[in-house]
């Protein structure tokens, strides 16, 4: 019987404890060549508004596919994600189907968890001061995610919408301030907007800054300026992904330095003293890693309860 798992259920197995390990081994994986991927496949519905993206992907232990709608469109609607997203998962030896999943979630959660298992080996020694540039569902995740692997003792963030950095900062005791000032002397920063143009100078980093960099998932779309790109270790999840998808990538022409996986692996060093960003697309692996997870988990917990 295939398993349909809805958002309710997702939530109560799935633990950034568990998953931020599982998404270091689904990209080590991938970066060593043990995962059958292809770029991702867009279809554009409307210019600028309506996209539907197709990600499959086969693992020694299980595959898969996402479907996700991405539509920034909903960002001017009420209680309308603009990220949508179910998960089939399939058992790699037999073919059969194991479940159907809600990618909500899962797509929200494991983001955040690939940019805390990057920062855990890129970010400085005793990184204090973290900020966030947007308000959305990535930057909660990408807070809770991250004080895992750091202690931060002030949180900054930044919205173009300032009652939402407001309301954001009240529910999580941050600082709401204009984006210059959440960025300089920060440690780790997130930028985690919708917007086609950037966000973030390269001139407010510190020596030695971390940036994860989640938005801007379209060849024309940035975040980070030239300055940001060109003047920092480039650090991607995929490099083939990153040179077709991510236009702070192609349009700024910065190097690529290493995968993550590299990193993890210990195949590419990147000393801590480095300002370094990590441009996040997201995978396909993760999903279906992170999918996995969720369905062994709920699985040994129906058994508990019989």
């Amino acid at each position: 019987m295939v398993r349909m798992l809805d958002d309710p259920e997702i939530a109560r197995v799935l633990t950034y404890q568990e998953l931020i390990p599982a998404m270091e081994r689904a990209l080590r994986a991938f970066s060593a060549g043990e995962v059958m991927q292809p770029v991702r496949s867009m279809i554009t519905v409307e210019p600028g508004q309506r996209y539907l993206g197709v990600m499959p992907a086969v693992t020694p232990q299980s595959m898969g596919a996402k479907l996700v709608c991405f539509y920034p469109k909903n960002a001017a609607a009420a209680q309308l994600p603009t990220h949508t997203a179910a998960i089939v998962l399939f058992e790699s030896d037999t073919g059969r189907p194991l479940a159907c999943l809600d990618g909500r979630r899962i797509t929200e959660m494991r983001t955040a968890a690939v940019s805390a298992a990057v920062t855990r080996y890129l970010a400085p020694p005793q990184a204090r001061v973290l900020a966030l540039l947007g308000s959305g569902v990535q930057a909660h995740a990408h807070l809770e995610a991250l004080r895992q692997v750091c202690r931060f003792e002030e949180v900054r963030v930044w919205s173009r919408n300032a009652r939402h950095a407001q309301q954001f900062a009240e529910r999580y005791a941050a600082r709401a301030v204009e984006a210059e000032a959440a960025v300089r002397e920060a440690d780790v920063i997130v930028t985690a907007t919708s917007s086609e143009r950037p966000v973030l100078q390269g001139a407010w980093l510190k020596p030695g800054a971390h940036v994860n960099a989640i938005g801007a998932c379209l060849p024309s779309w940035r975040e980070l300026d030239d300055t940001a790109m060109r003047g920092s270790t480039l650090i991607v999840d995929s490099r083939e992904a990153a040179l077709r998808e991510s236009g702070d990538v192609i349009l700024s022409q910065a190097p690529i330095y290493a995968e993550a996986g590299e990193v993890f692996a210990g195949v590419r060093q990147v000393p801590r003293e480095s300002t370094t960003v990590f441009k996040s697309l997201g995978l396909a692996v993760e999903d279906i890693a992170a999918a996995r997870l969720v369905y062994e988990a709920a699985q040994e917990a129906a058994s508990r309860s019989e």
